[in-house]
């Protein structure tokens, strides 16, 4: 150890002794050990030393007290990702539409600043409801086409159009979706268009006499679309799937099942042994379009998905400092390694650092 101490005269300002151990320590006047710094470089504290810990920083104590080792205080992300997902739409007969589809790697956020988050609710007999970050927000799905010859509704993707139809598929909004599909062809039979999903668009119904199973007649509805994976949480997801068409088959006959897009598009209905059947509803907090329904079924409704906004940023950075009462939230710290992970489902409020 390499020893120097405070003298205790102007002749004796800085005394120094030293032996072969490495370590160079401070000493007040009185032979009070002040500060150490040892052989890998690391500053003590106080008579018995303490270097602190990992991520302490040394504070000082003011009034002439030596400083003390503190956990240092996280602060604000300067930068998020996120990804925003409205409601998909409702299935009538023709698929639902996904819900709008938005993501990005790098959003600027600061210390002190309130951000919006709304979490878009799946349409009923409806577009679904827009979700929101901040200044992002994404469309609801379009409705699929809701009567005999009807065209779906343009939504973040758009909805399939309606049976015995040479209808179009609903338009999807700019860079968050795609256009629902088209009728399968003016009666009789003509199938459902499925809904649009955020990887691509709805299939077109069917005309009459295809894509059904042996010996049934009439015609099948077109498959949703395709939703966009994602892997902000860690786990890479599909979400946006739009819904499956509803198919047109006569009374005893058994038509083939239009499937709901990867994403949570629910599945378009058939006819089994001459009982009508509804699609089956999207998927909560994908977005996914709902499935279409026979034509048989009576006001045909299926729920769309509800939507879901998600952001994440490196845990070296502080924990929300508020949130909205209205938000329903998980935080995630490991799933995804070395990232916190905000998901929220339902409601609308506001968040800050």
């Amino acid at each position: 150890m390499s020893l120097i101490s405070a003298g205790t005269t102007s002749g004796t300002a800085l005394v120094s002794t030293g032996d072969t151990t490495g370590n160079l320590v401070l000493q007040t006047n009185t032979s009070t050990t002040a500060l150490t710094l040892n052989t890998s470089g690391a500053i003590g504290v106080g008579t018995s030393p303490s270097f602190g810990t990992a991520g302490q920083v040394l504070t000082s104590q003011g009034s002439g007290a030596a400083p003390t080792w503190v956990s240092a205080a996280l602060v604000a992300p300067s930068t998020v990702e996120y990804l925003v997902v409205a409601g998909g739409g409702s299935g009538n007969y023709g698929g639902g539409g996904a819900g709008g589809y938005r993501t990005a790697a790098s959003f600027s956020v600061a210390a002190s600043t309130g951000y919006t988050v709304t979490v878009g609710a799946g349409g009923s007999n409806s577009n679904g409801s827009d979700s929101v970050f901040s200044s992002i927000t994404s469309t609801g799905g379009g409705r699929g086409g809701f009567a005999s010859g009807g065209s779906g509704v343009a939504g973040g993707s758009g909805g399939g159009a309606s049976y015995d139809s040479t209808g179009t598929g609903g338009t999807a909004t700019a860079g968050q979706g795609n256009a629902g599909g088209n009728g399968g062809g003016s009666g009789p039979f003509g199938g459902t268009g499925g809904g649009g999903g955020a990887g691509a668009a709805g299939v077109n119904g069917a005309a009459s006499g295809v894509r059904l199973a042996t010996g049934s007649t009439g015609s099948g509805g077109g498959n949703g679309g395709i939703g966009l994976q994602s892997s902000i949480t860690g786990v890479a997801t599909y979400y946006a799937g739009g819904g499956g068409g509803g198919s047109n088959v006569n009374t005893g006959s058994t038509g083939v099942l239009p499937t709901g897009g990867s994403g949570g598009g629910g599945n378009g209905s058939t006819d089994p042994s001459g009982a009508a059947q509804t699609g089956t509803a999207g998927t909560a907090n994908t977005g996914g379009g709902g499935g279409g329904s026979d034509p048989d079924v009576a006001s045909a409704n299926t729920n769309g998905g509800s939507g879901v906004v998600i952001i994440a940023y490196p845990s070296t950075s502080a924990d929300l400092s508020s949130i909205g009462g209205g938000l329903t939230y998980t935080l995630d710290t490991t799933t995804r390694a070395g990232y916190k992970v905000y998901r929220f489902t339902a409601g609308t409020g506001t968040i800050s650092w």
